[in-house]
This record gives structure tokens, sequence and C-alpha cells, in this order.
């Protein structure tokens, strides 16, 4: 009985068969890729509106305003000073003390304006413009070269 049983196992294991079958997995994928192509359109669709046009509405700088530079080796300068940088630390308490002064005098905030070189890394600015979030400055704008055709404003 022993050599019965030792043959039957023997012959089982010729019977079997090792290889994957792939064509479930073909049929799967071939629906998810119809799924998939048919979907894409409707989720991509985007909803109809008109954006406006685009201008440049030139503005006139006030004396309140504060103007801040930035130039090519990322060196902040304060208003008209030209002559010494000023560093982060300097810059967060004048424009503290920028605040305090228009709470005293019952104003709102001043403008901040910021002059960033065009070849100046964004980083730099980037710098001033989170120390301008930090002291709670809610208007911060930036300066450009106008085209040389543009109006001058009035």
């Amino acid at each position: 009985m022993a050599v019965n049983a030792m043959s039957a196992a023997a012959a089982e294991e010729e019977g079997l068969n090792t290889t994957i079958n792939t064509t479930p997995l073909v049929d799967v994928m071939l629906v998810l890729l119809i799924i998939f192509l048919v979907t894409i359109p409707v989720v991509s669709k985007l909803v109809p509106m008109t954006l406006p046009p685009y201008r440049n509405q030139a503005t006139v700088t006030k004396p309140e305003n504060i103007v801040i530079a930035v130039n090519t080796d990322e060196e902040i300068y304060w208003g008209s000073e030209t002559t010494t940088p000023i560093d982060i630390p300097n810059l967060k308490y004048r424009l503290i003390q920028a605040e305090i002064k228009a709470n005293a005098e019952g104003k709102l905030f001043p403008e901040v304006h910021i002059r960033g070189d065009k070849d100046a890394r964004f980083e730099a600015v980037g710098k001033v413009i989170a120390i301008c979030q930090q002291v709670g400055i809610m208007k911060v704008g930036f300066l450009t070269q106008p085209p040389p055709n543009a109006p001058i404003p009035e």
C-alpha cells in the first residue's frame, strides 16, 4: 500500500501547473484602462468663466508709504537710505516702530512697497515679505519699472 501512496504523490507533483495565469490580470487592467479613459475628460472640465483682461495701474507712491529696496547682493535698504544696508532684526524693529507711530497718530498703517532688483533672488524678497507678515502689515506691494510708453498718472 505504501508503494501505491508514493506513486500517487509523484503523479500529483508531475501534474502541478507552476505558471501564473495572466488572463484575469489582463482583463482587470483593460477594464481599469477603459474606466480611466472615460472619467478623465469628465474630471478635467473647467468651470466656464471669463477672466478679466490684464491691466497695469500705475500708482503714485505716497510719502507716508514705506519703501524697502532689495538689491542683487540681497542687501536691504530702508526708504531713501542708500548708504548702509540694514539687517533683518533692524528691519523688523523699524516696521514695528512705524506701526506704533501710526497707531499713536490714529492712522492706518502705511503700505510697504518693495523695490526688488530683477536679478535678486526671491529668497531675499521673501524674507522682507515674511517680516512684514510677522509685524502684521496687511498691504505689501511691489514697485516695477513701467513700460516706456506708459502714461504718467496725475
